[in-house]
């Protein structure tokens, strides 16, 4: 049986599996319950206060959210690490990035005191954290860790 890639619809926020033999063919995947075209896309997802539940805790994906600030010089070296990660994993583990200046009730709520800080969610529960800026082997390594891969 095909390894599948796991797409939310842009439209109606239906979780989709879609065959990625079928995704390598070039087919374009529509939504099974409204028919919409999904968007395969391999970037982070942009998360805020009013969207962490839907987006990070009810994810049928384990995430790694990127918990930074703009100002933050070492968020700026890990950010494009994330940003890499989340197009290799994609499908696997969804990846999402959280500004913890523009969202300081979801920073607060995971106990944020240092940034970069990586959050690893699995069915709404953190399971691991990275705090600083690692290299991406040792991320990679973290997070293969907290998944059991």
């Amino acid at each position: 049986m095909s390894e599948t890639t796991v797409i939310r619809c842009s439209q109606c926020g239906a979780n989709n599996r879609v065959p990625q033999d079928k995704l390598a063919q070039g087919l374009q995947p529509v939504c099974g319950q409204c028919k919409a075209r999904l968007v395969a896309g391999a970037g982070p997802v942009i998360v805020t206060d009013a969207t962490f539940a839907a987006e990070v805790e009810r994810s049928p994906l384990p995430v790694l959210v990127d918990a930074w600030a703009p100002w933050c010089g070492p968020c700026r070296t890990v950010g494009p690490i994330v940003d890499e990660l989340a197009t290799e994993l994609a499908g696997k583990v969804r990846v999402a990035k959280l500004n913890v200046d523009d969202n300081p009730r979801t920073a607060a709520r995971f106990d944020v005191r240092s940034i970069p800080t990586l959050l690893v969610m699995v069915n709404g529960r953190e399971v691991d954290r990275i705090v600083g800026a690692l290299p991406k082997a040792a991320i990679q390594q973290r997070l293969a860790q907290a998944l059991g891969r």
